[in-house]
């Protein structure tokens, strides 16, 4: 059966999350006079996203509410257990406003989604909220590109849940063998679809290699050639 959809990942798949939350937070830790309680920016950013993964991790498994997982890891990060619901809620938006100055895609993320756009549909599947996805994906300028917005947070169940590929084909109203899913993370993401039943393609921007049981791509402009040319039922791939 021909692949008819793909189906994305959002953070460090397209949209360049890594650099823009270091520049963010590197901009928002300078203007808050915190930085000397670190001992320098890479501890601090390194500490941020240890934190940002142990409370998102937390979040994927006990549920509960998204703003409180976030409230977790500023009070975390400042050391600060007795920061009240609306102080850590200030903090974090005071470091969106340096976040969101450094939002861009990738560079071969929208020639890419220009090239698809006429032969495949979209959609997105993200470990995250539609609260976060949907304004950066309006504001990025890629919004009216996807069908539909599918976010861990509302679903109740988390990648690499085959349930969570699952609810992103119901919305397609596609079989899973119709749908390609394209994210960064080789377990996550690819291994995650495959399991699920899609065409997962690991998008390894740094080239780290390895995973040979896995669709392999190291730029989002060898996508097209794979999806067209899609070999999982015996053929090889030209990919890695």
């Amino acid at each position: 059966m021909s692949i008819r959809a793909v189906l994305w990942d959002v953070d460090d798949t397209i949209f360049d999350y890594a650099t823009a939350d270091r520049a963010g937070m590197s901009a928002h830790l300078t203007a808050e006079g915190l930085l000397d309680g670190f001992g320098s920016v890479d501890q601090a950013l390194a500490r941020w996203e240890e934190l940002t993964e142990l409370h998102w991790r937390r979040f994927e498994i006990e549920g509960g509410d998204f703003q409180d997982q976030r409230r977790a890891r500023v009070r975390d990060f400042l050391g600060a257990p007795e920061l009240t619901a609306a102080g850590a809620d200030d903090w974090f938006d005071r470091y969106v406003v340096h976040y969101q100055a450094a939002w861009e895609l990738f560079p071969d993320a929208l020639p890419v989604l220009d090239l698809l756009a006429d032969d495949y549909r979209h959609a997105v599947l993200s470990n995250s909220s539609i609260h976060a996805q949907e304004p950066k994906l309006r504001a990025l300028g890629v919004r009216d590109r996807f069908e539909a917005v599918l976010c861990a947070a509302e679903l109740g169940v988390a990648k690499p849940a085959p349930e969570a590929f699952h609810a992103a084909c119901t919305a397609l109203g596609l079989a899973p063998e119709e749908i390609a899913y394209v994210g960064d993370q080789p377990d996550i993401d690819a291994r995650g679809a495959v399991e699920a039943g899609l065409l997962g393609i690991w998008l390894d921007r740094a080239d780290t290699g390895g995973r040979p049981e896995l669709r392999r791509i190291t730029d989002l402009r060898q996508l097209p050639a794979l999806l067209r040319g899609d070999t999982r039922f015996g053929a090889p791939s030209t990919f890695g």
